[in-house]
Order: C-alpha cells, then structure tokens, then sequence
C-alpha cells in the first residue's frame, strides 16, 4: 500500500482499526464492543483458562479430523472428475449443488442423527470444505498438459507414478487454492457446529461468555479464531507462491 509516493505497511491498517475500536468503545457508542484495550487485557485470562484449553482442543480435533477426510475424499474425488468425463458428469452436478447450498441448515438435521458429540462436528467440517478441495483439483487436473501424462506414459510410468508424480504436481496451483478455501470453510464449520451445539468447544465459550456479558472474553476469543483462520490461509498462500511457476509453464 502506498501514500503519496510512500510505502506503507498493511499492518498499518490493523493500526488504524484498532485505534477507531478504541475510540468507539470508550465513547460507548456500541454497548457490546468494548475498548480495545480491555480486550488485549482479556486475552491472558482467555487463553490460561482450563476452559479455553479444552474447547480448544476439542475444536482442534474436531478441525484436523474433519479437514483430512476433507482432503482424502476431496482431492481422490477431484482426480476422478478431472480424468473421467464420465465421473465428471455425474459428480460435478451434485458437488456444485453441495458448493452452492446454504450447509448450515444441515446442522441441525446431523445434530439429530449424530448426536451433540464430536461426530457432529466433523461431519459439519467436512462438508463445509470438501467440495471447493473437489471442484479445484478437478480444475487443475483438466489444466495438466496432455503432452506430460503421454510423456510418462512414453516412459513406462505406472498410474500411481504418473498421478504422484506429474498429474499433481502439475495440478499444484489449483490444488493448494483448493486446500487454502477449504481450510477457511472448515474453520468456518466447526464455529457454527459449535455455536449450534453450544454445549462443547467454542461454542460453549462464546455462549458463557455473551450470555454473562464478558464482552472483553467474547472478543478475545473471537480475535483467536480469526488469527487462526488467517495464519492457516496465510501458510497455506506460501506454499500457492512457491509452485506459482506450474501454473505459467502450463
């Protein structure tokens, strides 16, 4: 970001928000957003508690467990719909259907059948993030070059080789775009599973705490979570840059 001919770091705008947070809040114009510096005050007290410990990893369990099926089943049923017109026929309707419908109003209906246990809530993220992982890897498998897979075919290369090795590596651009959406989506599915079970995990503490009116803790906690979507993005985007080369050699 530049200002009149000067470089100016984005975290100067984080700067600038919580600076405007502050004034809000010390001005109590919003009842439920307090300073920002009570909030920063909250964050020990947060993360120390045993609370916080346990909703974090039950979420994080719930997370890592939902996101690997996510990924297995994502990226298997992505190679099939990229290198089978068939498969890609048949699957692509119902995953665009499943990637363009409201999930949350399936929360509920999993709730009934699974339970308010730790099943729930993978479930929820995983079907909040398998089917971007399915829709990407498709894309990047149909954007491979034939030239490379006739190439390792030429070359005796078995199936497990020529997918392992040149098929996803090829298809890495969309892949890891794929995986970076998904990751987000998931983070965003074990919240509202949480929130809508409210009894376990994050959920139980964002309700204790608005039903008390902890609004420092709220925010704290939210802030977390927030960081960690973006720290899981972020991580994810470095590697996207990495193997950008992939996609202009395509």
């Amino acid at each position: 970001m530049e200002f009149r001919g000067h470089r100016i770091p984005m975290a100067f705008s984080l700067l600038v928000w919580f600076v405007i947070w502050e004034i809000v809040g010390r001005l109590e114009l919003v009842s439920l957003l307090p300073p920002f510096t009570e909030v920063l005050a909250a964050f020990p007290e947060v993360v120390s508690s045993e609370t916080f410990a346990d909703a974090a990893r039950i979420t994080l369990e719930a997370f890592l467990i939902g996101m690997g099926l996510s990924f297995t089943v994502g990226i298997g049923v992505g190679i099939l719909m990229g290198t089978s017109r068939a498969v890609g026929s048949v699957m692509g309707m119902w995953v665009n259907i499943f990637e363009s419908s409201p999930l949350t109003a399936v929360v509920p209906a999993l709730m009934a059948l699974l339970g308010f246990g730790l099943e729930t809530m993978i479930v929820t993220v995983f079907l909040f993030s398998v089917w971007v992982i399915a829709l990407d890897t498709q894309v990047g498998v149909e954007r491979v070059n034939p030239s490379l897979v006739e190439m390792g075919r030429s070359f005796g290369a078995t199936k497990r080789v020529l997918y392992s090795r040149i098929v996803l590596r090829a298809a890495l651009p969309e892949l890891l775009a794929g995986i970076r959406l998904g990751l987000i989506r998931g983070l965003k599915g074990v919240v509202i599973g949480q929130l809508l079970i409210a009894v376990l995990g994050v959920g139980y503490l964002f309700e204790l705490y608005s039903r008390n009116f902890l609004m420092p803790e709220f925010w704290a906690l939210l802030i977390i979570l927030f960081a960690f979507a973006f720290l899981a993005s972020e991580a994810v985007a470095y590697f996207e840059r990495k193997v950008a080369f992939y996609a202009s050699s395509r």
